[in-house]
């Protein structure tokens, strides 16, 4: 079995693209390929659905996550795979409103009730930056942002209450003036009603007509402790408000873990580095270290070198899927006195003859304290 293309690079859009980027990368690929400006080529058909299966995935917000996780395996055995169109009238019946602004033809009913029908809001990204402590405990994370919602006055339609729109006189109520070039017809927006099929002829006072509003949001979400670079959450219905008074989308808050100044990440690890004497080097001790959980004691053998790991178990971050929390490792860095007095020199020197080690006369490689 051949592996499936990158649905990334079947739209022509990089990893990082937003939801309108790719959406307007599908509709120049849907244009190009689109069975009506290709009759009998079955070659074109193939790309054509190859490119409506790739947007199934990418143009949702909870199958895209799904696809940056686990790839094509997210959907083996199960629908939402981007695989399932068999014919165009399949892409058709999906994609209705994409293609209304496009062709013209058998789908202009459904386009036309999909504009005047409930539609659900699109779905928002949020980032949020949280430190290793806060990844640590958890932490509850107040977030304030724009978007759009339904006029709440005139339930979405725009009209003032007591009124409805009137069918657009220059469509004809379908939304759309066709035109013909050649062997197809193209299909676009009515500029009368700008593609409604109708037009408000007394717009409600709040809206102006619009039948959506800008608002500032602010929520307070939780974000668990074991939380890493990149984990999503989804908060359900606080995306952006619905069409005709449909449902609101979700929004998707992606967590950044900021760069922290005495510890290094590896999963559930922590990483950082102790300097102790060379005295403690040789001789062995307890000292204090730092944690995320304050200071720590932590026994250096007798005999420790520069550069080894030693490990404190148990002190490194919690898993998001479990309670077990990692190791925190530190690694070993003697610290040389910059100045020695004329006593420690002279218990160096005949440390020295002891060990029968040729040293320096002089004594300016420390100076000498006061």
């Amino acid at each position: 079995m051949s592996t499936p293309r990158d649905f990334y690079e079947i739209l022509g859009v990089n990893k990082e693209a937003d939801q309108d980027t790719i959406k307007k990368a599908y509709r120049k690929m849907a244009m190009q390929f689109h069975p009506d400006k290709n009759p009998d080529n079955p070659e074109a058909l193939e790309k054509f659905k190859e490119c409506a299966g790739a947007y199934e995935v990418l143009g949702d917000a909870q199958k895209r996550a799904q696809y940056d996780r686990f790839g094509h395996n997210a959907f083996r055995g199960g629908p939402g795979g981007g695989q399932g169109f068999q014919n165009a009238e399949d892409i058709f019946s999906n994609f209705g409103d994409i293609f209304g602004d496009l062709f013209g033809g058998g789908n202009s009913t459904r386009s036309r009730k999909s504009r005047t029908d409930p539609r659900r809001g699109a779905d928002l990204r949020y980032l949020t930056e949280v430190t290793l402590k806060e990844v640590l405990v958890g932490v509850e994370k107040e977030l304030k942002f724009d978007c759009e919602e339904g006029c709440g006055e005139c339930k979405g339609s725009g009209s003032e209450k007591g009124t409805k729109p009137v069918s657009c006189t220059t469509c004809g109520g379908s939304g759309q003036v066709v035109t013909r070039q050649g062997f197809f017809t193209m299909a676009s927006n009515c500029p009368a009603c700008r593609g409604q099929g109708s037009q408000i002829k007394d717009p409600c006072k709040k809206c102006r007509g619009e039948g959506r509003l800008q608002a500032q949001r602010s929520l307070r979400v939780s974000i668990p402790a074991g939380v890493d670079n990149g984990t999503r959450l989804r908060v359900t219905s606080e995306g952006e408000g619905g069409y005709n008074g449909g449902p609101n989308g979700d929004l998707y808050v992606e967590v950044r873990v900021a760069d922290d100044e005495h510890f290094e990440r590896r999963d559930e690890d922590l990483f950082s580095v102790i300097e102790v004497s060379y005295l403690q080097l040789l001789l062995g001790a307890q000292v204090a270290a730092k944690t995320l959980d304050g200071e720590k004691t932590i026994e250096i053998q007798k005999g420790t070198k520069p550069g080894d790991i030693v490990k404190l178990s148990g002190q490194g971050l919690p898993s998001l899927r479990g309670r077990r929390r990692g190791d925190l490792h530190y690694q070993v860095m003697v610290k040389f006195p910059n100045k020695i007095s004329k006593e420690e020199e002279s218990l160096l020197r005949q440390l020295a003859d002891l060990q029968k080690v040729s040293v320096s006369e002089s004594s300016s490689l420390f100076g000498r304290k006061k």
